[in-house]
């Protein structure tokens, strides 16, 4: 075995600093998902639990496996608009009698349940992960349809969901709709296009018009439970295949759905055994430096990440910016590729390209843990054709075929966030730490390029230069970008598929990687052209 050693300085300052302030942004961070557990508010939550119903998350934890993890997805997603943190959606991945699923549920609590175009796309969102990963999907259904006044936004691109859920049962993925409340109108066709279809007693009402709209189209009288009703469903228009008579009692149902499914996985299974690593994951907390302008060794990341902090190490001798290696995650086989000091030269680019074929000649996933500030600039690179070597690893990371996951540990900058494997690049699974930062370049940067440019607009005009406004100016860019850059920010536009503490790093990849498996592993047999 090719064990990592260690040098990290545990009792020393600078871990001591760094694992300070990552708790600081852990803490704050928790306070923000704490806005999405809250939903909408005591209340709307109060009154949702007077009629006897239970939470999102509550109908979660009946459907998976007893003690089973859930890994949730996007949960500050809407964070920064005008819409409440977790966009009255949960979605994530779970266990349900041993099978893994995508769940989502609508959280009834904010706005009746209804979508706003932050819950569109992170159910588009959970969608995509169904689908290429071969995971059957669970709706817990309790929604009254769009969010009318942002309707013009969720509309056109709302028909996407509908297309889904036949794309996903088209593909052989089954898609199970558990219906507790409202399914109207667009929403109706949640259970109408779903495999197979819970209804709870009394509870669901699914119809295309409700009895004000059948009233004001037809002139026809008509209550919920005749119109809609879960036993009107199971009786009469057959659209219900189980009928529940509580909540508890539906979850049960789509449990046994689930394991009638008698669901095999198409990846290759994991080894085993397992060693866990041999190094605490209790330390990752301190190991990115606050100051990103720091650099740190991603190998102390890889070491406490692992299997038995085991790692083959590939071309260590060669563009050493970039470290890259074999590993195994929870006894599934791994290539990683990490930032070492930030700067990607021409050196790095080509060894990242050609381990990235090498991966896929031998279909292995690829881990890609981020702290770069994106590829080396000047003269004599640009002569030694940085351009050329960084757009041959872009080619070899878009054309890849074998499953990507990307972790944003620090810096994400520039062309570098896509040679990387950004969210553009599609990767199966992309997770940032508190620490992670992305944008077009650093604050500082951007604001002195914007203020280079507006100097010599300036000269060319013959024109004095405001020295005290172009100091103001770049205080408020470099605390827009600085703003824009955290991983909160980008994970509520769903830049992200969460922002995870550094120590649920390895659990987090195990359930990705055996989710990843429950499809077949391959990777590309051709490329584009490489400029050499």
């Amino acid at each position: 075995m090719t064990v990592l050693p260690t040098r990290l300085d545990t009792g020393g300052p600078e871990h001591t600093a760094n694992r300070a302030a990552m708790l600081t942004r852990l803490a704050d961070l928790d306070t923000e998902h704490a806005k999405a557990l809250a939903g909408g508010g005591p209340k709307y939550v109060d009154r949702h639990r007077g009629r006897g119903k239970l939470l999102p998350r509550e109908r979660i934890e009946l459907l998976i496996d007893p003690d089973s993890p859930f890994l949730e997805l996007s949960p500050l997603a809407a964070w920064g608009s005008d819409y409440p943190v977790g966009a009255a959606l949960v979605t994530g991945i779970g266990v349900i009698e041993g099978t893994e699923c995508v769940i989502t549920a609508n959280d009834p609590t904010v706005r009746g349940g209804a979508s706003n175009p932050w819950t569109l796309r992170k159910a588009l969102r959970a969608n995509e992960i169904a689908l290429r990963n071969r995971l059957p999907l669970v709706n817990l259904v309790e929604s009254g349809g769009a969010d009318l006044p942002s309707q013009k936004e969720i509309f056109i691109p709302g028909g996407a969901l509908f297309r889904d859920l036949t794309r996903l049962s088209a593909a052989g993925i089954p898609t199970v709709a558990v219906v507790f409340g409202n399914s109207t109108a667009g929403g109706a066709y949640v259970p109408g296009m779903s495999d197979h279809v819970v209804m709870v007693k009394e509870r669901a009402k699914v119809f295309l018009g409700g009895p004000p709209l059948v009233k004001m189209a037809t002139g026809e009288e008509a209550d919920d439970e005749s119109l809609g009703g879960a036993e009107m469903h199971a009786r009469t228009s057959g659209l219900a295949d189980h009928f529940a008579v509580d909540e508890q009692d539906a979850c049960r149902l789509a449990r046994r759905i689930v394991h009638r499914l008698h669901w095999r996985k198409q990846g290759p299974a994991p080894l085993h055994p397992v060693e866990p690593p041999r190094h605490d994951e209790e330390e990752l907390l301190g190991i990115v430096p606050g100051d990103l302008k720091v650099p740190f060794d991603p190998r102390e990341v890889i070491a406490r990440v692992v299997d038995g902090s085991d790692f083959d190490e590939f071309k260590p001798l060669y563009g050493a910016s970039l470290a890259t290696g074999w590993a195994t995650v929870h006894g599934y086989p791994v290539g990683i590729l990490a930032n070492a000091q930030g700067v990607l030269f021409s050196e790095e680019s080509q060894k990242a390209a050609q381990f990235i074929q090498l991966a896929n000649q031998r279909d292995i996933p690829l881990l890609f843990l981020h702290n770069t500030t994106g590829y080396m600039v000047g003269q004599a690179y640009e002569q030694g054709g940085i351009i050329k070597h960084g757009a041959m690893m872009i080619n070899a990371v878009a054309n890849s075929r074998v499953p990507h996951i990307s972790v944003l540990m620090g810096a994400s900058y520039g062309a570098g966030h896509y040679g990387m494997c950004g969210r553009a690049y599609d990767p199966r699974f992309l997770f940032a730490w508190p620490s992670a930062k992305s944008a077009v370049m650093g604050p500082q940067q951007l604001a002195g390029v914007l203020s280079i440019v507006a100097r010599q607009s300036a000269a060319a005009k013959g024109q004095p230069y405001d020295e005290d406004a172009d100091a103001a100016i770049r205080a408020m860019v470099e605390q827009q970008i600085e703003a824009e850059s955290l991983p909160v920010f980008l994970s509520g536009r769903l830049y992200d598929d969460g922002v995870i503490d550094p120590r649920d790093t390895r659990t987090v990849l195990g359930i990705c990687l055996s989710a990843i498996h429950s499809a077949p592993v391959e990777g590309a047999r051709g490329y584009g052209v490489f400029r050499m």
